[in-house]
């Protein structure tokens, strides 16, 4: 009984620890027959991720789905929670057989490797985050996040994404990343791709931010010089 006991705890130990090696952010390169570059970056969180395509020169946005990951063993479960070219994936689960080193992260059948990036450090804000509020004139606007419409932003060490989309009626609105520093209380998000206006790519944008009783507070302006001041809260 005690052998049976200690090799699921084995197991549950190694299970646990291939999660926590996916977790970070990951790159593949293909190239079009245009012969573009493109890149597809995959962003893993605590129980959520997201995978973005994007021209690896241009910035232009080509696709866009994620949702949450659950790992028993080698096989990866994902349920689609957005989807940019196809909303009835939406709902969906995917599961398929993922090869995992130090480097390296493989989707066996199909034979798609993506190469490590970071493994979640040094972000002090790596995770998956939803907008709950916002401070309008001083005052606390707060936003009830177990609604389907949901704002999302997915950070790893050195890499962010946001989405905006509405699980009820499986619209994709919008979404945005690239990479991000933070320092001295400040915050800087610098564009690789914007799916609604491609001008934007190239930006650096600086915000105040801090921690508050584990909520982010996030300040600054928007791409278009909006002042916009929100806050984050680690998504459950």
């Amino acid at each position: 009984m005690k052998k049976i006991i200690l090799l699921i705890a084995c197991a549950l130990l190694l299970s646990e620890s291939k999660a926590q090696g996916v977790i970070g952010a990951w790159e593949a390169f293909e190239t079009t027959e245009n012969g573009d570059t493109l890149r597809s970056v995959v962003l893993f969180a605590d129980g959520y991720q997201v995978l973005t395509t994007y021209n690896a020169s241009t910035g232009e946005f080509v696709h866009s789905n994620g949702g949450t990951w659950k790992l028993d063993g080698p096989i990866m479960t994902e349920k689609v929670e957005f989807h940019s070219d196809n909303s009835e994936r939406v709902g969906a689960e995917v599961s398929f057989e993922i090869s995992v080193s130090e480097s390296t992260l493989q989707i066996v059948k199909s034979g798609k490797e993506f190469t490590k990036i970071d493994n979640g450090a040094p972000g002090e804000l790596q995770g998956a985050w939803l907008m709950s509020g916002r401070v309008s004139e001083g005052k606390m606007q707060s936003r009830d996040t177990s609604r389907s419409r949901k704002t999302m932003k997915i950070l790893s060490g050195t890499r962010f994404q946001w989405i905006a989309y509405d699980t009820e009626t499986k619209q994709f609105m919008a979404t945005g990343g690239g990479t991000y520093t933070t320092m001295n209380d400040e915050y800087t998000e610098n564009i690789e791709f914007f799916s609604r206006d491609q001008s934007r790519v190239g930006m650096s944008l600086k915000f105040g931010y801090e921690l508050v009783d584990g909520n982010w507070h996030h300040s600054g302006f928007s791409t278009k010089g909006d002042p916009i001041n929100e806050i984050w809260s680690v998504r459950k």
